[in-house]
């Protein structure tokens, strides 16, 4: 019988689900709500009844559930299986590892979302070739995945990765984080949206009207683009300085842009760099399906650990 693993990808607002062969190629997916109003007792239950249900479909298709792997936002405990901290989802110190492995009766991870996605990305998609790699996830906030040798560092308490707080405004932009000039404010979708906004009075203008108005020759869509841009080079600069990889995989709802991001964004990391090895700088290769494969890749790890 063949095996498939069981794969959640949990965000504040939706759940990507899928059935993950071990070769990383997807059997079945699915999409469910989160509804993270509800509370986080809510939506831990919600992940296992989806947990349950998959591996309900995957018996009646013919196949062995043999793990599960579950991706969270914020900071995770991926040693004992904790979501620590997750604010999108109202998590706090959850064991949703051993939630699962009780409900599915199979071993079972909890990973980063955007760790678990640059470990897919690395492995089965743009940074396929390269041993050090730094998955950029640019939607509504900025976090990053350092991934060596097809592995993922978490630090030491769980939380690295949070490039979006790097400060390259000091006194900038407050940021929600606390601190003011975080490339987050500046750079983030959510960022670019709302300051196209204030400075247009046109509420509601999103980071794709930016872009696209800047395509059209808007001259203050391509102001506040090419401060994002900016921010972002200054910040990818000092992860450069950090951690010497040998490619930029741009991910996230921003590389949506495409090339209209990646070139000038190189454009200005070059113009920025003096001793610094220049990396590649590639899109995404798996798109939002991401995290569900880097969920039951590193699902298949855990299994082979206890082998």
């Amino acid at each position: 019988m063949s095996r498939v693993v069981v794969a959640l990808d949990v965000g504040g607002t939706g759940m990507k689900c899928a059935l993950v062969r071990p070769d990383g190629t997807v059997h079945h997916t699915e999409r469910h709500p989160t509804l993270a109003e509800r509370g986080p007792d809510a939506v831990l239950e919600t992940i296992l009844d989806v947990a349950d249900g998959l591996a309900a479909k995957a018996r009646a298709d013919g196949l062995e559930p043999v793990a599960a792997g579950v991706a969270v936002p914020g900071v995770v405990d991926e040693e004992n299986g904790l979501a620590v901290w997750s604010s999108n989802v109202g998590f706090r110190d959850v064991p949703v590892r051993a939630r699962v492995e009780e409900r599915l009766g199979v071993p079972a991870v909890l990973g980063h979302d955007v760790r678990v996605g640059g470990i897919a990305e690395a492995r089965l998609g743009a940074g396929q070739g390269h041993r050090h790699v730094l998955f950029v996830a640019i939607g509504t906030g900025i976090a990053a995945a350092l991934v060596v040798g097809g592995a993922g560092y978490s630090g030491a308490h769980g939380a690295a990765g949070e490039l979006g707080h790097i400060v390259v405004r000091r006194g900038g932009t407050p940021c929600l984080c606390g601190q003011q000039g975080c490339m987050e404010a500046y750079g983030s979708a959510k960022s670019i949206g709302r300051r196209y906004a204030e400075l247009a009075g046109a509420p509601g203008a999103t980071a794709l009207d930016v872009v696209t108005g800047a395509g059209r020759g808007d001259a203050l869509a391509r102001t506040v683009w090419q401060e994002a841009v900016e921010a972002l080079a200054d910040g990818l600069v000092t992860a450069q300085a950090l951690f010497d990889v040998g490619v930029f995989v741009i991910g996230g709802g921003l590389a949506e842009a495409g090339d209209a991001l990646l070139h000038p964004l190189e454009d200005a990391f070059r113009e920025r760099i003096t001793f610094q090895r220049p990396p590649r700088f590639v899109r995404a290769g798996l798109g939002d399906e991401a995290g569900c494969i880097g969920a039951a890749l590193l699902a298949l790890d855990h299994l082979e650990d206890l082998a």
